[in-house]
């Protein structure tokens, strides 16, 4: 998320990697990069189990990167699309569209 935005937003948390125990990985490294995308806001897809599940399988394997994203609260998406910029993965900020999967 760019400074310039992130003041523009209730709760810029939802948006940069400042969880504990999340998994990085050098994307250049992998063969395929995995987006595990949750349709709602972050402070619900954060619990759910599933996601939780896959994001650790996917990341165990030496292959493959997974990065999630979450869908954007209406503050963010609105600034997201009068700056013309993409939705991006919670990890490293990169683009989805850069995502194989």
């Amino acid at each position: 998320m760019e400074e310039k935005i992130s003041n523009l937003v209730s709760k810029p948390v939802r948006y940069i990697n400042s969880e504990l125990n999340s998994t990085h990985k050098d994307l250049a490294t992998v063969k395929t990069k995995i987006a595990l995308i949750f349709p709602d806001a972050y402070e619900i897809g954060m619990s759910h189990l599933g996601l939780k599940i896959l994001y650790h399988i996917i990341n165990q394997r030496q292959d493959a990167a997974a990065e999630r994203a979450y869908a954007p609260w209406l503050d963010y998406e609105e600034q997201l699309r009068k700056n013309k910029m993409p939705l991006t993965s919670l990890e490293t900020n990169l683009p989805l569209e850069k995502f194989d999967i």
